[in-house]
């Protein structure tokens, strides 16, 4: 009887033949694992047009800020002897390190992303209009959900832009964050942009290539565009604009808060990554466990930010944390107190407040011992939050709000 191979399974397959080929034909060895992250749902389909890659290579290969929602082992699974593509065996020797690689993250992102129980949201404290809308400019088209305080106000609101982590929509971002609640309460517009498939098969935005890293292109010209727009149509104040994200959406924030410092005046980073922290696929891999973190990333300019990273995070090694939060200080000599807490389920953190000369706090580094790939004080109604540890999206808020051009 034959054995049915698990979807993992086929993968590694896939990726042997690739090996295999390596040694006979070089050049047929990235289109052969294209099509094997296509057959697994890493990747969009052949109709699909690709993002614009300025000649970097590998731009298709765009779902790795997803690969790893739970600690890969450290060697991949012996391939079953039932597996018809590559011959029987277990993994050979030869097989290179990085399809090795790709193989364990692949097995650990089906594991992670088995189906699991939410909690049910709670709206009651979200009383004004979660709206949806779309923009669209020459780089490109997005949707995007808008919360509008049902408060009155006496002036331009504060407006807060959140990015979501891969797999994750506008909905379920908000749900986690519980941002909308927080938003009522101090009458702010909170922008959900929402990344489709059709861009990256596991709606992770593309932090890692090239044309998805600067200003006046890609993703992040669609979302300053978007947040422009959202500003003049809404009462937003452009003096008050902030950007916050959690993993994919953490890095591309921080790709934000770099490109148009004129326009946000201050960025937050969940568990996310520095600016040009990889350029394709086998340098994000590197850099989501923390090879690339150790090394000075350029500067991107002063810009108040606000960093969170479990120290236990088996997707993005924390140092990612500490490459963003030298980035935003330039280098700068900057006064720092620490200090530890505790929050009342007994998870300690330990926070870092630098302050420039005039003792205006311009940034934080909240490391969260114990936590991992999620978003810290947040609730289970969303995926990727755990409600252990401070509240991440009070504290950013509140470190937002202080801040003045």
């Amino acid at each position: 009887m034959k054995k049915i191979m698990k979807p993992y399974e086929h993968f590694v397959a896939n990726i042997l033949r690739a090996a295999g080929t390596a040694r006979t034909d070089p050049g047929a060895v990235t289109g052969l694992v294209q099509d094997a992250l296509k057959n697994a749902g890493l990747m969009p389909g052949a109709s699909t047009p690709p993002p614009p890659n300025n000649g970097t290579g590998f731009v298709d290969l765009n779902a790795a800020p997803a690969w790893a929602r739970k600690a890969a082992p450290p060697q991949p699974d012996p391939v079953p002897d039932s597996v018809p593509e590559a011959g029987a065996g277990a993994m050979p020797d030869a097989l290179p390190a990085s399809m090795a690689a790709l193989a364990a993250r692949f097995k650990a992102f089906q594991a992670g992303h088995a189906a699991r129980p939410r909690a049910a949201r709670d709206t009651s404290a979200e009383p004004g209009q979660f709206l949806q809308g779309s923009f669209s400019n020459a780089a490109g088209a997005r949707n995007y959900r808008l919360y509008v305080p049902a408060r009155a106000t006496a002036g331009p609101r504060p407006l807060v832009v959140m990015l979501h982590g891969c797999t994750q929509d506008a909905d379920d971002f908000a749900a986690g964050t519980m941002m909308n609640a927080l938003a009522e309460e101090h009458g702010c517009l909170v922008l959900y942009p929402e990344q489709p498939k059709s861009a990256n098969a596991n709606a992770c935005w593309n932090w890692f290539e090239a044309g998805h890293q600067g200003s006046g292109q890609g993703e992040p010209a669609i979302l300053a565009g978007m947040t422009r727009e959202v500003l003049r149509e809404h009462g937003g104040d452009a003096e008050r604009v902030f950007v916050a994200g959690l993993s994919a959406g953490g890095a591309m924030a921080a790709i934000l808060g770099a490109a148009y410092p004129e326009l946000y005046a201050a960025v937050g980073v969940h568990s996310g990554l520095a600016v040009g922290s990889a350029h394709d696929l086998m340098s994000a891999l590197n850099a989501m466990k923390g090879a690339r973190a150790a090394k000075q990333h350029g500067g991107v300019g002063r810009l108040p930010a606000i960093v969170f990273h479990g120290d236990s995070d088996a997707t993005v090694h924390a140092s990612n944390g500490e490459a963003v939060l030298r980035q935003f200080t330039g280098g700068a000599t900057l006064r720092s107190t620490e200090e530890r807490g505790r929050d009342a389920g007994g998870r300690s953190h330990t926070r870092t407040v630098l302050h420039d000369g005039g003792g205006r706090a311009v940034a934080e580094h909240w490391v969260l011992h114990g936590g991992g790939h999620a978003w810290s004080g947040g609730s289970t109604a969303g995926s990727y939050a755990e409600a252990a540890g401070p509240n991440a999206s009070a504290e950013m808020l509140r470190f937002f709000l202080a801040q003045g051009r």
